[in-house]
């Protein structure tokens, strides 16, 4: 723990230890099924920084709750519906309750379905140099942060170990790796559920930019929408009111932190520096501002 509201880490003696990543730790509740706990940590540059971001477990445990109930209907999830605290020592329910799942234990695919609605980040800098996005040919002239005229696009990429940078790779190599078939529903679902819910967003006054699905597969070889869905963390949450093409919105995530970073003398190598209170309070408030806008 740091401090009295924020979980850096979690300690759960009751269950297996499995895992622990730059924000969830991981345990196994039985063979089948997994306890993830989503932490306060937060990582900018690819380093876990030491200050934990108070309830952003929490708030993000939320979004992903509702998105996944929002979107059941295009494509089933990990979650079992047991409650976190059930499947722990009572001294530990603390540490799990409004910010845990319970899921299913499925296998996941090898890649990162991202899905793009606008022209920005590292699909900007792969059209400024090819006039494509994963080679994806886009029409000529678009501006920074413009919208993709043709609809969202898929650009799958590689998930990077621990340390290392994920890479956009074709969709020719994730026929490579999952077969053609495959292939085609995880970009056809994946484009569906970005489609659905920027459209609900954007009326809620939230442009959803691009984002970060990932899958699983059950022993039948059915797909299953796994991980986090659609929050600060795996997506690009800009202002409606604030947008304007030819520029970067400011974002509903951790730019203050970045921001912050960038003035610092760190090179962007563990250990980083410790956050000040001000840019914890204005991160924070942005993640509470996202959930506000989007869950009814």
């Amino acid at each position: 723990m740091t401090g009295t509201s924020a979980l850096f880490e979690t300690s759960i003696k009751s269950l297996p230890f499995l895992h622990r990543g730059k924000v969830r730790d991981i345990y196994a509740v039985g063979d089948d099924k997994l306890l993830i706990v989503q932490t306060d940590r937060l990582s900018a540059f690819d380093v876990i920084l030491p200050t934990a971001v108070p309830a952003k477990g929490e708030i993000l445990t939320a979004l992903s709750q509702f998105w996944f109930d929002k979107l059941a209907h295009i494509l089933p999830n990990h979650l079992t519906g047991i409650a976190p605290e059930s499947v722990v020592a009572e001294n530990e329910r603390e540490q799990v309750e409004g910010r845990a799942f319970v899921i299913r234990r499925l296998k996941p695919l090898p890649i990162e379905a991202i899905v793009r609605g606008y022209v920005v980040g590292s699909g900007w800098k792969d059209y400024q140099q090819t006039g494509a996005i994963c080679g994806i040919p886009l029409p000529p002239g678009l501006k920074l942060a413009d919208k993709l005229p043709g609809g969202a696009i898929f650009t799958p990429s590689t998930k990077a170990a621990a340390g290392a940078h994920d890479e956009n790779i074709a969709v020719a190599e994730v026929e490579k790796l999952l077969g053609r078939e495959l292939t085609a529903k995880v970009s056809a679902k994946a484009i569906q559920l970005y489609s659905e819910a920027a459209e609900y967003a954007l009326a809620r006054g939230i442009i959803i930019a691009d984002t970060k699905f990932e899958f699983g597969l059950d022993e039948k070889g059915e797909l299953y929408l796994i991980d986090e869905v659609l929050t600060p963390d795996s997506s690009r949450f800009w202002p409606a009111s604030q947008y304007h093409p030819g520029q970067n919105p400011p974002s509903f995530d951790k730019q203050f932190v970045r921001d912050w970073l960038e003035t610092q003398d760190w090179n962007k190598q563990a250990p980083a520096p410790a956050l000040p209170d001000d840019v914890l309070r204005q991160t924070v408030e942005k993640y509470r501002e996202a959930v506000r806008l989007l869950v009814d």
